[in-house]
């Protein structure tokens, strides 16, 4: 089973969510973490994990051969994203512009084009303990992330349980990352910025049709309209965590609840426990 938990906006707590059920049932089960968040990635910090591999994410941009080229400027034309330009009869490229998608190949009439692997960013692999771990870091200066997290995502074992830490928002890389899960936890807080990054965030999983439910940390801070909005539709509240100086401090020590605070563990198999039941449930509403 593959979960990706997100939010409609940074700082809620989703790297929270993902390492600390991941440590609260690898004892149980096979257990992934994947660290999707390619422009940040911070689940290493609380899992410790021993890398042992890292490997280069390339995307083929375009070469041109001055010799053939005559200067038409049909790539140019074709190229969605304007990572060509011509300029005095001469075709100049931008290589961070460019989303490998081969299209100014295909339309130039000289064949003059063809492609480089030009790298954007890196996936690292390791091992935290009984947990599998990956994540990707996308290049400074490099503005495409969903490569990143395809390249990181392509990492997932076939079996036991994948979480997916992805990146904040709803923007292209969020749509990368939890595209294909088998569920979505959204992680919220109960504040006015928190309710309306969630509605946009769960307008986002209704498109993709993943199944969801709610997560809501510092739980005991500000008001009841993230409860009462996931009443009125019919959202599940899976997990509430209340707002703690003492868990603060333990994320401040790069530590996680279920290591210091024990009776969490249990919270958070309930978390799983609720997580397949739902998934189940979904399944068993498709297949009719």
């Amino acid at each position: 089973m593959i979960i990706t938990v997100a939010s409609g906006k940074g700082g809620t707590g989703k790297t929270t969510i993902v390492t600390n059920l991941a440590l609260a049932l690898a004892r149980k089960m096979p257990v992934q973490v994947l660290d999707c968040d390619v422009e940040e990635p911070n689940a290493h910090l609380f899992l410790h994990p021993e890398f042992q591999e890292e490997e280069e994410v390339t995307l083929p941009v375009p070469e041109v051969d001055s010799n053939k080229c005559d200067g038409c400027g049909k790539c140019s034309e074709a190229c969605a994203f304007h990572a060509l330009a011509v300029a005095g009869g001469k075709v100049i490229t931008f290589p961070e512009m460019c989303h490998g998608c081969g299209g100014c190949a295909l339309v130039c009439p000289q064949g003059a084009i063809t492609e480089k692997p030009h790298r954007i960013g890196v996936v690292a692999r390791g091992q935290a303990g009984r947990i599998a771990f990956a994540h990707g870091m996308i290049d400074v200066g490099h503005p495409l992330a969903p490569p990143v997290i395809k390249a990181v995502k392509k990492r997932a074992v076939g079996e036991g349980l994948t979480l997916i830490d992805a990146p904040p928002g709803t923007s292209c890389p969020v749509v990368a990352a939890v595209k294909d899960s088998d569920f979505c936890l959204l992680v919220t807080e109960p504040t006015p910025f928190g309710l309306n990054d969630l509605k946009l965030a769960v307008g986002m999983v209704r498109e993709l049709e993943v199944p969801f439910a709610v997560v809501i940390n510092r739980s005991s801070l500000g008001d009841q309209r993230v409860e009462r909005y996931c009443r009125q539709e019919r959202i599940p509240v899976l997990l509430k965590i209340p707002f703690d100086k003492r868990y603060a401090a333990t994320y401040a020590r790069g530590k996680c609840l279920v290591e210091e605070y024990p009776d969490w563990v249990a919270a958070f198999v309930g978390l799983w426990q609720e997580i397949e039941r739902l998934v189940s449930q979904h399944a068993r509403v498709a297949g009719n």
